[in-house]
């Protein structure tokens, strides 16, 4: 049995998102606020603590809508017969979350409670959780009461000048009424879901199955056996900055900061699985003597030390006759050693071992928070394995019993915030590789297929991306709000984007595990062709376009025309990107490399702009191409720019300016500054063009020298060079066709 995926509506910024599960690990990615962390609180809401939920965590489009309803029924209200309320009035606008389970014919007896027929046979089978009126009839009673309570008061108050009709009492609306009653009047029910009406989501959004009208809700909670959830959130608290105490272990006084999160973690985890205290056993029996001789031993000592002043305190008349008399017992517990600031320490060097000599060691606030981060983590999933599986003690607590079979909940699904805080980028590959083996480290885990758990990760961490199996990626893409809307969420599941495989989907993913996963954070993304623009373009950007760097914007060198092997992933992402190639001029398609001219037939060998955008090969139609025919605009929020190479008047000496055709990037850079390279000082390249731009007497000329010299440039090693000019501000401005297509970024809005 596992989950093979959750349909949430209507929660927050998630108006209706389906999360498909891998059979491992599930890595949550996407930039920031897109809804990543509203899907982890979702299934903590709906599955671990359902008093959780407050007004907020409706969609919040949905509110003007909740209004309504209140408007409508207080309308209703007036009519001489008026009809009674309806749960179906909610039934869009109420949070919900669809677990869909896939359950083997002999794992019904789990599930029997949530069995849409009674012939059903294994397979797929889904249960609604949904936030719900308790009694449509009593919200509805006690909403007009409140709202008919705010109203009179308001017309009865005595007319002074201010208007009363001004003042916010409670309730002004649904939404304000939900304000103080939701948990009172709401809760959550669930509801058998038929596997034959599941549909796929479309364009990123679920489209979950209505209820059947009259649809009986299942009894108690059918979930509550079924699935074990554990979570490690965002906010570890590993050191409270605000937080701190003094000493008391008879060092110096002073404060110091006391995070002690890992002598926390090992005091949860001795209590529930070692403590000899609890439910001993015979093997606990040496401990437990031990113990009562420490303690026998130490009240002796107690009573010795605090004679003298016990004695002093009778001589004042206390106990006399009818009092109690005072006295001194301890009581040890083994985890009152956890307590103390140094109770958890790291070991630096190893006794000498020579007589008298002591290990080397700190309390474990003085170790790095990456470290304290890692540890923490690695034990709260141990803890979390062993609870589920009932380690040690944790036997004798169940409410089984150590003499009852014991059947821990089949499934077990863990979700980690962020697991990559404070870490460097090595540990957390690491960490994504081995988090899934400590789940599963217990001898009756391992392959078990009876007992599942599930790893769900939300990371903005590129890294940790950079490791996982592209198939366990789901992206969260922002769709920044429409007018009178608000911004909402949907998820590409990344192991449908390329369907079987291919060598679009080798070379995607080859290619991203070669760089980095950035594109999964990016509000936008940059895919140059070369070293050279990859080198020069943030230095353009520097001077010419300094807005976008506050943007979140990454720039991609996808090396020669390979932009296009890309298109599919963005596409599914929704990711606006800026595409900057080369024209590539030839005479045919599959001919050598040519000097662009108008008139002659030639056509562009490029793959991108011949089969992306604009979709045409003929070189001269894509010299008139005007701008704004270079996006390719897929929705209101998607769009896909292409910039290449451009006709530029050129002026050399006194002849009039001519139009030319730059075959690529580094020529175009040196047409549009040739000020500065006619006298710029440089070897190798530099000097090249210097000296072509010296020597050539007309527009024409140069062109063709300059192609000449092309054909043995050193891309990244002439780019390299150029950052070395000494000139303030940066004498270079980027080439016209970059410029435009910087310039249709920075306009766009988000």
């Amino acid at each position: 049995m596992r989950i093979r995926f959750i349909e949430i509506q209507n929660f927050r910024k998630l108006k209706s998102i389906r999360v498909d599960f891998t059979r491992e690990t599930t890595v949550l990615v996407g930039p920031n606020n897109s809804g990543k962390t509203s899907a982890i609180a979702a299934i903590q809401h709906f599955l671990v603590d359902q008093n959780r939920f407050a007004p907020d965590d409706f969609t919040a489009s949905n509110w003007d809508p909740i209004n309504q309803v209140g408007i409508s029924w207080e309308a209703q209200a007036t009519l001489p017969s008026p009809p009674s309320p309806a749960t179906k009035d909610w039934d869009d606008l109420l949070p919900s979350m669809d677990i869909w389970l896939y359950v083997e014919n002999d794992e019904i007896h789990h599930v029997s409670q949530m069995l849409p027929t009674l012939d059903w046979e294994g397979g797929l089978l889904g249960v609604r959780l949904r936030l719900e009126p308790k009694d449509i009839g009593e919200f509805n009673a006690q909403y007009l009461a409140a709202i008919r309570k705010a109203k009179a008061t308001i017309e009865s108050a005595p007319q002074n000048g201010d208007s009363p009709h001004a003042l916010p009492l409670w309730p002004r609306n649904m939404r304000d009424f939900l304000d103080r009653r939701l948990r009172a009047l709401f809760t959550v029910r669930a509801y058998p879901l038929d596997a034959a009406k599941e549909v796929a989501p479309k364009n990123g959004m679920a489209q979950p199955q209505p209820l059947p009208e009259g649809s009986e809700p299942i009894d108690g909670d059918p979930l509550g056996k079924l699935i074990r959830v554990d979570i490690i959130p965002a906010h570890r608290e590993l050191a409270d900055a605000s937080g701190s105490k003094t000493r008391s272990d008879g060092g110096d006084a002073h404060e110091y900061q006391e995070p002690r999160r890992l002598s926390a973690q090992l005091r949860s985890y001795y209590d529930k699985h070692l403590d000899p205290q609890d439910s001993p056993e015979p093997s606990d029996l040496d401990a437990l003597q031990a113990i009562h001789n420490a303690q026998t031993l130490f009240d002796e000592k107690l009573q010795l030390g605090f004679s003298a002043p016990l004695n002093e305190l009778e001589n004042l008349g206390y106990p006399g006759v009818a009092n109690p008399k005072l006295t001194i017992s301890t009581k040890i517990r083994l985890t009152d050693g956890l307590n103390h600031d140094s109770a958890i320490q790291y070991d630096l060097a190893p006794p000498s071992g020579e007589t008298g000599a002591v290990p080397l060691r700190l309390p474990e606030d003085y170790n790095g928070l990456g470290y304290q981060n890692l540890i923490l983590i690695a034990f709260k999933l141990m803890s979390f394995r062993d609870d589920w599986m009932q380690v040690g003690k944790a036997m004798q607590a169940a409410p089984a019993g150590p003499s009852k079979p014991f059947f821990p909940p089949p499934l077990h699904l863990v979700l980690i915030e962020e697991p990559e805080a404070h870490l460097h980028a090595q540990v957390q590959q690491v960490f994504i590789r081995q988090a899934y083996k400590l789940l599963r480290a217990h001898s009756e885990l391992g392959a078990n297929p009876k007992l599942t758990s599930q790893l769900v990760v939300s990371t903005h961490s590129s890294h940790i991306a950079h490791e996982c199996e592209f198939a366990s990626l789901r992206y969260f893409r922002r769709l920044p709000a429409s007018p009178g809307g608000v911004p909402i969420a949907t998820v590409v599941n990344l192991s449908e984007v390329f369907g079987d495989p291919t060598d679009t989907q080798r070379f995607i993913t080859r290619y991203l595990k070669a760089t980095h996963c950035d594109l999964f954070f990016a509000d936008a993304a940059i895919f140059v062709e070369g070293p050279a623009e990859r080198i020069l373009l943030p230095q353009f950007i520097r001077s010419e376009f300094p807005e976008l760097r506050k943007r979140y914007i990454t720039v991609l060198e996808i090396g020669g025309s390979h932009a296009h092997r890309l298109r599919c992933l963005v596409e599914h992402l929704g990711l606006t990107t800026l595409v900057i190639t080369d024209l590539d001029a030839a005479e045919s398609p599959a001919g050598t490399a040519a000097r662009p001219q108008r008139g002659k037939g030639y056509v562009t060998r490029n793959a991108t702009i011949r089969g992306w955008h604009p979709a045409n090969e003929a070189l001269d139609t894509l010299l008139d191409t005007k701008e704004e025919a270079k996006t390719k605009q897929y929705d209101p929020f998607f769009s896909v720019r292409v910039a290449y190479q451009c006709g530029l008047k050129v002026q050399l000496n006194d002849a009039p300016a001519v139009e030319v055709l730059p075959y690529t990037f580094e020529d175009a850079l040196v047409f549009e500054n040739l000020h500065v390279f006619r006298d710029l000082v440089g070897d190798g390249t530099i000097k090249r063009f210097r000296e072509a731009i010296q020597q050539s007497t007309s527009p024409d000329e140069l062109a063709a020298k300059m192609f000449e010299i092309l054909g043995k440039l050193k891309k990244a090693e002439f780019a390299l060079d150029l950052l070395f000019v000494q000139q303030e501000p940066w004498p270079l401005k980027a080439p016209t066709y970059i410029r435009n297509g910087l310039e249709w970024l920075h306009q766009l809005k988000g």
